[in-house]
């Protein structure tokens, strides 16, 4: 279940990064850093459903500290790539800082209620 979810969410985070919505409309509502929000909460999104994809295909054998390093690496890694690829292949998109850093805080706070959700004293255990 985990590792459907976690390949879509990053299929949809790769659709939506790399395709322009120009034509989009999106309404009059005005939302300060609306933008950051959004890569916050998706890297976010990304890092839970990475980690749950982790445990979920190595039947919790792995680790929890190294499946929340290897996510947080993989997250950020992912976030930067998506970057690059916005300021290198789109004409419509471009590569922010800002982006890269609310992906980072993002994937750092997913990891981080992971870590908290699967702490000694919590119920629910790692190890499946």
């Amino acid at each position: 279940m985990f590792t459907l979810l976690f390949i879509s969410w990053v299929l949809f985070i790769t659709m939506l990064s790399l395709f322009s919505f120009s034509g989009l409309d999106t309404g009059t509502i005005n939302i300060p850093y609306a933008d950051k929000i959004t890569h916050f909460s998706f890297y976010l999104i990304f890092a839970v459903l990475g980690c749950m994809f982790i445990r979920e295909r190595t039947q919790g054998e792995t680790n929890l500290g190294k499946a929340l390093v290897i996510m947080l690496f993989s997250a950020i890694l992912y976030g930067i790539f998506i970057e690059v690829l916005q300021y290198m292949i789109t004409a419509n998109r471009m590569a922010e800082f800002g982006d890269i850093l609310a992906n980072t805080l993002g994937a750092f706070v997913g990891v981080g209620l992971i870590k908290w959700y699967f702490s000694k004293e919590r119920p629910l255990k790692w190890k499946i």
